[in-house]
This record gives structure tokens, sequence and C-alpha cells, in this order.
């Protein structure tokens, strides 16, 4: 049974949300059997799958396309789509639309970037019963408007306008909302403020869930490494290594071996040897 956003708006103040971005089936099995609760299929694949500098170049066709693959891998997962840039901003009917798309593809609910200016936008979705996640504080869709990837909530002015964008998108439906790249007590008190859960990335620990990058949990990428992520593994390393005795192997005639080859049957009987 599919972990529902009503059961993960209840999660608040009785279980820490735990959510991973994820891109394809083969991932979406193991964090799935993982107990992992929420599965984000994020513009984040813009930077670590495409190879992009930022989010801004993904589109609903790429994220429909990843959702798909990802709602084949897993069963128990909540699986929430990120709608790209431009996919929600100029209209509530493109809104409407794009975010219709990403549920018919296998998402159960939708993440939007935005405070107060989106949430006519993030009312209109729930009143389609279509669920939605916020996202605040350091928006990376609004990287050129804040002049880089940099941590909000610096400034008493900049802290009282995250505030009201929570408020906004509470008020406006939404069952849960990311905290990115803030302050982590601005963070405690915007948590302890709002009635649906606060999920943080760089938020700090007080947060009723936290979220981070599958790539960046399983050490990926050892050129990026900034202070919110914890490498649960050193994947550049393992893999590296893994792929250098692949292609040893494959030089010296070790691989592949009697036992990873196929040989006709003596009998003539074909048989199934995958």
């Amino acid at each position: 049974m599919r972990i529902t956003s009503p059961q993960l708006a209840r999660m608040k103040d009785r279980q820490k949300i735990c959510m991973l971005t994820c891109y394809d089936a083969t991932f979406a099995r193991l964090l799935d059997a993982s107990g992992v609760d929420v599965l984000l299929v994020g513009d984040s694949l813009g930077m670590v799958v495409k190879g992009e500098s930022d989010t801004l170049n993904v589109s609903v066709d790429e994220i429909t396309y990843h959702v798909r693959a990802v709602a084949r891998g897993c069963e128990k997962s909540h699986i929430v789509a990120d709608m790209p840039f431009l996919s929600y901003q100029a209209s509530d009917e493109d809104a409407v639309r794009n975010a219709g798309r990403l549920l018919q593809a296998g998402a159960q609910s939708v993440k939007l970037e935005g405070g107060v200016p989106i949430a006519p936008c993030v009312k209109k979705l729930v009143a389609c019963g279509i669920p939605v996640m916020g996202h605040i504080g350091m928006t990376p869709q609004s990287v050129h408007a804040f002049g880089g990837f940099v941590m909000q909530g610096k400034t008493e002015i900049t802290r009282r306008r995250i505030l009201e964008d929570a408020l906004a998108i509470q008020d406006a439906g939404a069952f849960a909302i990311v905290l990115e790249c803030m302050d982590a007590q601005l963070a405690k008190e915007i948590t302890k403020g709002l009635k649906i859960p606060t999920i943080g990335i760089g938020a700090g620990p007080d947060c009723d869930g936290q979220v981070l990058v599958i790539y960046d949990v399983l050490g990926l990428d050892d050129r990026f490494s900034p202070k919110f992520v914890k490498h649960y593994l050193d994947g550049t390393r393992e893999i590296s290594t893994a792929c250098a005795n692949y292609v040893s192997d494959v030089r010296d005639g070790s691989f592949p071996a009697k036992q990873h080859t196929y040989y006709a049957p003596s009998n003539g009987i074909n048989e199934h040897v995958l």
C-alpha cells in the first residue's frame, strides 16, 4: 500500500519523514525496500543526470519520463514530482495541465517552488484534487535572482519574508513544505508554527523530516560536498575501483570466465539459461 499525502501530513510530531531523490526504477526498488517514505523525482536531475549547471533546463517531458520509471520500481514510497521551471509560473491553466500529466505518469503529488506569489496557484491545484508540497527558502529555480546557491534567512527582512511564504503555502492547502538552505533557528520557528510537516535540506535538525539527493548520499561526486550533505558511502571510490577491475579483467582475459559463458547443450535441447 503506497504512502499517501494525508499519511505524510499526519506524521508531523509523530515520526520523522525520510525523503530522497530518485530518477529510475532500479534506485526506486532499492529505496522503497529501505523504507524511504518519499521519493522525489526532482528537477535536480538537470544537474546530476544531465550535467547542467542548474535546474532551469529541465522540461515537463523529462520529469514525466523519470516519474514513469520510478513508479514502475516502487510499491510503498510516496512519489512526488517537481514542477520544473516555467511549468506553473505563467498561468494556473499551465500548472493544472502539467501537474495532471505528472500524476497520470505515476506521481502522487507535485512540488512547487516559491511562497506568497505562487500561493494562488497552489490553491488552484489543491482545488483540482492535486496534492501539493511546497518549497521555500533557497529555491534553485530562482538561482539567478539569489545570485547563486546561497543560504537564506540571514537578515530580519528575509526572515519575515520566508515566514510569510511558509504561512501562505500552508494556507493555500499544501500538505507539506520543503525548507532549503536556511538559518536553522528560522527553520525551527517555521516548523513549530506550521500545522503541516516541514522537510529540511540544509535547514537544521528541527524539521519534521529530511531530504537529500541520492547521488550525494552515496558520495558519487567527490567534487560536491556542501556542509548540509552527509556521504553514507564513498561511491566515487567504490565504483571507480569496480570499473577499473572490470577493465583489467577484460584486458587480461580473465573475464568472461567459464562460469560467465554459454555453451550449446550436448543433448541439443534448447533451454532457458539466462
